[in-house]
C-alpha cells in the first residue's frame, strides 16, 4: 500500500474511533497496534474480567512505590490487545459532569464545553433513541445487585434514573457496553465489521519506538516489530497511546521537558515542559462484606458489577467528589485480604483528584517500562474524601436490605475495625488502588504547560495530533472511556475538516 493519508499509533477506545471514522471520511490509514487480536474469550465474558489483569493482554504496569500508601506499588492494568484498555475494564459508561467540560473551555479550550460535546456522546451511542456504533444496555440486576441499589437508598441516596442526563448524584444501576451480553469495545463496534477495508491496514504486535521528526514535523514513526526495526510515513500522525504510552513516546522521540530529555542522552527536538505531568486517576479502597445466604457465582458473561452511586462528602463541592461501584463478589485484591467465599464488595471511590503525578523514563528502550508516580495523597483533601466515602459504604452495607436478606456482615476492614477517621485511615493507605482511569499527561490548553493546543493539535511540532485520555486538562467525574471516545470523535471531525 502507498502511504497513507493518516498513521494511528494505538488501537484503543480512542484509535478505534478515530480510524473508522477517518476511513469513513475517505482517508487511507494504517493502524499500529503493540498487542495482538481480541482472541482470549475472557476479553468478551465480563465475569472473567479478573482473569485478564496480568495476563498476556495486560502491559502490566505499577506504579512507583507511594510513600503514602505504605510503600505499595500499585498494578496498573492497561490494554495491549486491540482495543486497548476498553478490553480490560468494566465496560461502564459515563459521561462525566457538565461542569467537567465547561471547566475545560473555562481555562481556555475553546469548544469543549458541555454543551459542545454533548452531541459527540449522542453520535458514539447505539440505544434505542440513538443510532450510533456502540452499544449502551441496562442489563437485570443480579439479586445482590439490587439489594445493594435498595440498601443505598435506605441509607438516603437517590435513585438515579439516569446519571448520564447531566444529574449525577445518586444510586443507579450502571451504564455498559455489552452486544449480545458480551464486551461490546470501540474495536468491536466501529472496526470490526470494517476490517477488510481497501483503505485500512494494520500492523500488529507493532512496539513503537518513537517519532519520525523531520524539520519540525512529524512524518512518521518507527516501530518494532518481529523482532526487526521498520519506518512508517504518513501525512499525519494520531498518538492514541493512552495516559501512559502516549507521554512515554514523545519522551522517546525528544519532545518533553528538556532537562529530562537530555540527563537521558536525548536530543531536544522541542521542549515541552508538560509532556508526563498533570498524571490524574481515580482511586478504589475495598469494602468488603460476607453473607449467610449464598450468593451464586456470576454466570458466564454476567458483570461482576452492576451498580453505583455518585455522592459529594462535601455538600458545597461543585460536583461529586466519590463514586463507589459494587462488585456481587468479595473482591480480595493480595494475599494480605481473606475472607469468606460469598460475599460483595463495595469500592468506595475517589473521582476528583487534587493530588497530580508524572510519567517519566529511566531508558531509551520502548520495552522499558516507564516510571508511573501518582503522587498519590500529597493533597490531604483526596485522603479525607476516600476515608468519608468508606465509612459510608460501611453504613451502606449495614442497612436492612442487606442483613435481613443476605445476612451481611463486615469482613474488611474487618469488625475489629471502628469508623473512626484514624481506623479508616490506616485502612485507604493499606488498600487503595488504581480504578483504571489514568488521565492529563499531554495536557489540553494555551498555557506555557500544554502538550496540545484546543485542536488537539501537538504544541512544538507540526504534523502530530494527539487524541486519548492524556489530552484531558482534568480528569473527568467517572470513569473515562465514555469522555475518551467523545474526544476521539471530535479529533477525527477535526483532522477531516483540515
Amino acid at each position: 500500500m502507498s502511504t497513507p493519508d493518516v498513521l494511528v499509533l494505538g488501537s484503543g477506545t480512542a484509535g478505534s474511533v478515530v480510524t473508522r471514522r477517518l476511513l469513513d471520511a475517505g482517508h487511507s490509514v494504517t493502524l499500529v497496534e503493540a498487542g495482538g487480536l481480541d482472541t482470549n474469550p475472557a476479553i468478551h465474558d465480563l465475569s472473567r474480567v479478573g482473569e485478564l489483569w496480568l495476563g498476556p493482554e495486560d502491559w502490566g504496569y505499577f506504579s512507583a512505590p507511594q510513600e503514602r500508601a505504605q510503600g505499595r506499588r500499585l498494578h496498573i492494568p492497561r490494554g495491549k490487545v486491540v482495543g486497548g484498555s476498553n478490553q480490560l475494564n468494566g465496560t461502564i459508561w459515563v459521561h462525566g459532569a457538565a461542569w467537567d467540560y465547561d471547566q475545560w473551555a473555562a481555562a481556555g479550550n475553546t469548544g469543549w464545553d458541555f454543551e459542545s460535546v454533548a452531541p459527540l456522546f449522542k453520535r458514539i451511542e447505539r440505544t434505542g433513541d440513538t443510532e450510533g456504533f456502540l452499544d449502551i444496555v441496562e442489563p437485570p440486576l443480579a439479586p445482590i445487585q439490587q439489594g445493594i441499589l435498595d440498601a443505598a437508598q435506605a441509607w438516603g441516596l437517590p435513585l438515579n434514573a439516569d446519571y448520564n442526563s447531566g444529574e449525577q448524584d445518586g444510586v443507579a444501576p450502571m451504564k455498559l457496553n455489552l452486544r449480545d451480553g458480551k464486551r461490546c469495545s470501540t474495536w468491536a463496534a466501529y472496526l470490526r465489521p470494517v476490517l477488510d477495508h481497501q483503505r485500512l491496514t494494520l500492523e500488529l504486535g507493532a512496539l513503537i519506538d518513537s517519532l519520525i521528526v523531520e524539520n519540525g514535523s512529524v512524518v512518521g514513526v518507527r516501530i518494532v516489530q518481529d523482532g526487526k526495526r521498520r519506518e512508517l510515513r504518513a501525512d499525519t500522525v494520531v498518538l492514541c497511546a493512552g495516559a501512559i504510552g502516549s507521554p512515554a513516546v514523545l519522551l522517546r522521540s525528544g519532545i518533553g521537558p528538556a532537562a529530562e530529555l537530555e540527563a537521558l542522552g536525548i536530543d531536544v527536538v522541542a521542549d515541552v515542559p508538560g509532556v508526563g505531568k498533570n498524571l490524574q486517576d481515580h482511586f478504589l479502597v475495598p469494602v468488603i462484606f460476607g453473607t449467610v445466604k449464598s450468593i451464586a457465582p456470576p454466570n458466564p458473561f454476567d458483570p461482576v458489577t452492576q451498580t453505583h452511586w455518585f455522592w459529594k462528602s462535601d455538600p458545597a463541592l461543585p460536583v461529586p467528589d466519590t463514586q463507589p461501584i459494587n462488585f456481587g463478589i468479595p473482591f480480595y485484591y493480595d494475599e494480605g485480604m481473606t475472607g469468606p467465599a460469598s460475599g460483595f464488595t463495595l469500592h468506595a471511590g475517589l473521582i476528583r483528584p487534587q493530588s497530580t503525578g508524572s510519567v517519566t523514563l529511566t531508558s531509551t528502550d520502548p520495552g522499558a517500562d516507564p516510571v508511573i508516580d501518582f503522587n498519590l495523597f500529597a493533597d490531604r483533601r483526596d485522603l479525607d474524601a476516600l476515608i468519608a466515602s468508606v465509612r459510608q459504604c460501611r453504613e451502606v452495607g449495614r442497612q436492612a436490605p442487606l442483613t435481613d436478606e443476605w445476612g451481611a456482615f463486615d469482613v474488611l476492614p474487618g469488625p475489629d475495625v471502628d469508623d473512626s477517621d484514624e481506623a479508616l485511615e490506616a485502612w485507604v493507605r493499606r488498600a487503595v488502588n488504581t480504578y483504571h482511569h489514568q488521565a492529563g499527561t499531554c495536557r489540553m490548553g494555551t498555557d506555557a504547560d500544554a502538550v496540545v493546543a484546543p485542536d488537539l493539535r501537538a504544541v512544538g511540532v507540526s504534523g502530530l495530533v494527539i487524541a486519548d485520555a492524556s489530552v484531558m486538562p482534568s480528569v473527568t467525574t467517572g470513569n473515562t472511556n465514555a469522555p475518551t471516545a467523545m474526544i476521539a470523535e471530535r479529533a477525527a471531525e477535526l483532522i477531516s475538516a483540515s
